[in-house]
C-alpha cells in the first residue's frame, strides 16, 4: 500500500461542510467564536457527544461543546470517536485500513497502537468501506483540528453491535486526560418542529439522568451513547446540555426537522 493510499481522503467536504481550506478555517473558527461558552465547565470534559449533520444545520450546536477544549490543545493528544453507519452494514465496531484521516484543514494521523489493541476485543472489526464514504466522524474533525491542533485519531463506524459491546471499547481505550472521548449523533430525525422538541427534550433527560436510550429514533447513535451512559454509571462522569436545537432553528424549515445536542460528561476529580 503506498503512502497516499494510507490516507483517507475527505469524501463529504464541499457537501456537509465547505471545501475550501481557507473558508472552512474562517466557518468553523466563527462557529467556535459565537458558541456560548456561558455554560464553561469547571473540568475539561472526558467525554463529548456532538450531532454530525451539514455544519450550516448543526455546526454551532457542536461548537458549543468544541469550545470548551479551547487551551486543552497540551493535555489531549487522542480522541477516541463512535459514530453510526449511514452508508455501509456494520457488524460490531469498524476500524479503518488507514494510517490518517485527510480534511481541507490538513493531515490527522490515526492511533495505530490504540487500533491495534482494540482489534483484539471480537466485537472490532476492520472495514474501509465502511469508512470511505461515512459522514459523522468526519464532520467533527475540522472543529477538532481547529481546537487541538496536532492530536491522533482512534475513529470507529458503530454498526450492529450493543451498548455493553461499546462501553468495552472505551473502558479499553479511556486512558487519561489525554484522551477524549467523542460520541457523533444526532438526535430525531424529520418530525415537525414541535413534536421533534418533545421528542428530543425527553431524550436529553433520559442522558443526564444516564438512562439508556431505547430506541433509534431517538438518536441514530443511540447505541455509542448507551454505550458511554454505561461507563458514565461506572466512573461517575456528570453530563451537562451544552445546547439543543434542530434543524428548523438553524437553516431549515420547520416541518421536518432534525434534532441536535450537544452534551459534555466531567470526570469527578480531575481539575
Amino acid at each position: 500500500m503506498h503512502a497516499q493510499e494510507r490516507i483517507r481522503p475527505p469524501a463529504v467536504a464541499g457537501m456537509f461542510y465547505t471545501g475550501d481550506p481557507k473558508a472552512l478555517s474562517a466557518e468553523v473558527a466563527g462557529m467556535l467564536a459565537g458558541a456560548d461558552r456561558a455554560g464553561d465547565l469547571p473540568r475539561m470534559p472526558k467525554a463529548l457527544i456532538v450531532p454530525h449533520a451539514g455544519h450550516i444545520y448543526s455546526g454551532p450546536i457542536a461548537a458549543s461543546a468544541y469550545a470548551l477544549l479551547a487551551g486543552a490543545a497540551q493535555t489531549i493528544r487522542r480522541v477516541v470517536m463512535f459514530g453510526p453507519a449511514h452508508r455501509v452494514a456494520v457488524n460490531g465496531l469498524a476500524l479503518p485500513e488507514a494510517e490518517a484521516f485527510a480534511t481541507p484543514l490538513g493531515v490527522v494521523p490515526l492511533d495505530l497502537a490504540a487500533m491495534r489493541a482494540a482489534e483484539v476485543l471480537p466485537q472490532v472489526t476492520i472495514s474501509a468501506a465502511a469508512h470511505a464514504t461515512e459522514h459523522s466522524l468526519e464532520v467533527q474533525l475540522p472543529f477538532l483540528q481547529a481546537v487541538l491542533g496536532d492530536f491522533k485519531l482512534v475513529p470507529f463506524v458503530v454498526g450492529h453491535t450493543g451498548g455493553h459491546q461499546i462501553a468495552e471499547v472505551i473502558d479499553l481505550l479511556w486512558g487519561g486526560p489525554e484522551t477524549l472521548i467523542v460520541i457523533s449523533s444526532d438526535l430525531s430525525h424529520y418530525l415537525p418542529y414541535a413534536v421533534a422538541r418533545q421528542k428530543d427534550g425527553a431524550t436529553t433527560s433520559s442522558i443526564l439522568h444516564l438512562q439508556p436510550l431505547t430506541e433509534f429514533e431517538q438518536a441514530c447513535g443511540a447505541l455509542p451513547i448507551n454505550g458511554l451512559i454505561e461507563v458514565a454509571q461506572r466512573r461517575g462522569l456528570k453530563p451537562t446540555l451544552l445546547d439543543l436545537r434542530n434543524s428548523g432553528d438553524t437553516a431549515g424549515d420547520r416541518a421536518r426537522v432534525v434534532g441536535y445536542a450537544a452534551f459534555a460528561f466531567e470526570e469527578a476529580g480531575h481539575a
